[in-house]
């Protein structure tokens, strides 16, 4: 698949605005005025309500007019923090020129969200940037739609043909639905359009689960039973033809993954810090004295996207027996008497915050996997490929759920990946508290399948 390179134009505005907005602060303000905590409280407001508004939510098909809402909207939001901050910390203060130097920094900003759109429009319509895209469909939707992809150049798609099982007289027919996969995979297609209207239930679910499995746009070109479909929202593309956008999931979000990573540095630097560091030693002296070998035990894990890391955790189980890729059973002799207890109050996952902070893992997430025991799951378990989307967790919604521990039958590893996918659909920084606040709570009462 080819690198999508849009994905860099968010972090890229948000970063040029920032430094916008402090150049005009910096070089403007009188130094009487001017101090850190004011660029800081600047930025953070700026950031955190663009954030809130949707200000860079800005797509292929926006246009101007949504835009121009986008920027109203920011404008007033930021104006009333502006003067929030010289009515609560400057009060009394007289700025004659307040007024005049946020007026510069709001028509820098417009120029510069203005210049981009305009530009990006620019650049996709010579040819640049663009995105590889199907029909699945002959209808007169679809025929709309086509002639969109082809006609509107500042959209930046690049139109490979379409795949119908009714109409095939056109010199852009490619061939069947059932060709399609193939032709998706082979020629590096980036989006698939859907006619609702010609595909079958049973065909529109495969063609999602294809779209998912290899990271693929999928959209939908509506019937009326679909427009209120709460997986869809509606968006327009050229002269307001609509289009159902297959949502993404919540942590696909730039903005979901960024908060998500900032909470796991800030909680896995305070528990190595508070924690960690004192615990460690003691953990050291504990178990060397009971049995020898390495107080980490490092063992492959299966990560985000199906990559290798290393994963850590205090050893609990006699170092000549601990290499054994079977699952830990109750009462399993390979385990030491500090094991047991390490593994029942779940110490022994604590190396592990090394892991989210170097970004290996996330603090909630599923558990990662030996390669071994991943490539069995895949064939066996429904959607198991899904839980690869995300980092892996030191504890998850599976785990606080009761399904941790061994794997006797097949329906334990079911209900973990069902319990998985739910998290990754219903992914929110709230759940991700309530979660970790019940595993502390399971810490302390002691789990029975923590063994």
């Amino acid at each position: 698949m080819r690198k999508r390179y849009s994905k860099y134009i968010k972090p890229l505005s948000i970063f040029f605005d920032l430094l916008i907005l402090n150049l005009v602060v910096f070089f403007v303000y009188d130094t009487e005025f001017l101090n850190s905590f004011f660029l800081i409280y600047i930025s953070l407001f700026w950031l955190i309500s663009s954030l809130v508004l949707g200000y860079y939510n800005t797509y292929r098909n926006t246009k101007l007019y949504q835009l121009v809402k986008i920027l109203i909207s920011q404008t007033a939001i930021f104006t009333l923090g502006y003067f929030t901050y010289f009515g609560y910390f400057r009060e009394g203060v007289v700025i004659n020129n307040q007024a005049k130097i946020l007026t510069i920094i709001i028509a820098l900003l417009w120029i510069f969200k203005l210049f981009i759109f305009y530009s990006i429009r620019l650049y996709r319509s010579k040819g640049n940037n663009y995105r590889k895209a199907i029909v699945l469909g002959s209808d007169s939707s679809s025929k709309k739609i086509i002639q969109t992809l082809i006609e509107d150049k500042g959209l930046g798609y690049r139109y490979l043909g379409f795949f119908s099982d009714k109409e095939r007289v056109d010199k852009l027919y490619l061939g069947t639905i059932k060709a399609s996969f193939n032709f998706v995979l082979q020629n590096e297609v980036d989006e698939i359009f859907c006619s609702l209207n010609e595909l079958k239930e049973l065909e529109l679910r495969k063609i999602r689960k294809f779209a998912n499995r290899n990271n693929l746009i999928l959209k939908l070109i509506p019937n009326s039973r679909e427009i209120y479909n709460k997986d869809l929202n509606t968006e327009y593309l050229g002269n307001s033809l609509p289009v159902l956008n297959v949502k993404k999931l919540p942590l696909e979000i730039f903005e979901n993954r960024s908060l998500k990573r900032v909470f796991d540095i800030f909680f896995s630097f305070l528990v190595c810090i508070l924690i960690f560091s004192w615990l460690f030693p003691i953990i050291i002296l504990i178990i060397g004295i009971e049995s020898k070998g390495a107080t980490i035990f490092k063992q492959k894990r299966e990560g985000i996207n199906g990559g290798d890391f290393m994963c850590y955790k205090f050893r609990s189980m006699y170092q000549e027996k601990s290499l054994d890729a079977g699952h830990t059973k109750k009462n399993d002799a390979r385990i030491t008497k500090v094991g047991a207890f390490l593994r029942k109050t779940s110490i022994d996952e604590f190396p592990q915050f090394i892991n989210v902070f170097l970004g290996q893992m996330s603090i909630v997430g599923p558990r990662p996997h030996m390669n071994i025991h991943s490539l069995k799951f895949d064939k066996e378990v429904t959607n198991y490929m899904k839980r690869k989307s995300v980092k892996p967790g030191i504890t998850g919604l599976a785990q606080i759920s009761g399904y941790r521990g061994e794997i006797q039958k097949k329906s334990d590893i079911e209900n973990r990946v069902r319990l998985d996918v739910f998290y990754i659909e219903n992914w929110s920084f709230l759940l991700d508290i309530k979660i970790i606040f019940k595993t502390c709570i399971n810490i302390f009462k002691g789990e029975e399948k923590a063994y």
